[in-house]
């Protein structure tokens, strides 16, 4: 999906590392490197807030904008293929882009949106379970959608949708198995609640096997001291000799 959104970036200079990076970020900016399209790759610095806008956009990664790098009079379309979040803060820290070239197909992942109430959820108590959440296809870039839509209202007990039950069209090719599973209905699962008496009566029934299990391990364990004991000894005779 092509969007309007135009990403500013700064090339970056110097040194590539941990404490660059850091200055990078005190600044209110995040370190990103683009590649591909047959250019030679050029570490950058972004703004984070507009990255992330465009992750959490209806196209979310997939979105494809123009990359427009401060000292470079040309505009490269471009668009997100990885990224990282501090794990305790949950900040943006680090992206990767990749031109674009709008007359090549290019490979990437859609999630799947299951649209309805199945049959055997309305009629049959069972509950929906959706396999498969994203789909690999192929496509020009400008015919990515933002996600799969499939009507689910006719499943029932038994019935499986497929990759291959999904709506196709000549512009997108699908590369993911035609016969995966992509949702069903389960039946609910029956919670068996077990009262204090039954709990105290089947521990009172239950073997001590743990006290046997622990014994033959310790006797193991001294087992192996022995073995390990007799092993100097051993070594020792036979120098002697």
């Amino acid at each position: 999906m092509i969007t309007q959104e135009i990403v500013a970036a700064t090339p970056r200079e110097g040194k590539f590392n941990k404490n660059a990076a850091r200055r990078v970020r005190a600044k209110g900016k995040i370190p990103a490197v683009v590649y591909g399209a047959a250019e030679p790759a050029i570490a950058l610095e972004v703004d984070p807030k507009q990255i992330t806008r465009i992750l959490h956009s209806d196209a979310g990664h997939n979105s494809i904008f123009d990359l427009e790098i401060a000292g470079s009079t040309a505009k490269a379309k471009a668009m997100i293929v990885d990224w990282q979040y501090e794990p305790i803060k949950g900040s943006l820290i680090h992206i990767d882009l990749k031109r674009i070239a709008l007359d090549k197909v290019i490979r990437v992942e859609v999630p799947i949106q299951l649209l309805g109430t199945p049959v055997g959820v309305k009629t049959q108590g069972g509950i929906l379970d959706q396999v498969l959440r994203e789909v690999e296809i192929e496509c020009l870039p400008a015919d990515i959608p933002s996600h799969i839509d499939v009507d689910v209202s006719h499943l029932t007990f038994g019935k499986v949708l497929r990759v291959s039950d999904l709506p196709h069209s000549e512009k997108v090719k699908f590369l993911t198995d035609a016969n995966q599973p992509v949702a069903h209905v389960t039946s609910v699962k029956e919670e068996v609640v077990v009262t204090p008496e039954a709990a105290a009566v089947e521990a009172g029934a239950a073997p001590a096997e743990p006290e046997v299990i622990k014994k033959g391990k310790q006797e193991t364990e001294e087992e192996g001291a022995e073995g390990a004991a007799e092993k100097p000894e051993k070594a020792e005779k036979k120098e002697k000799k």
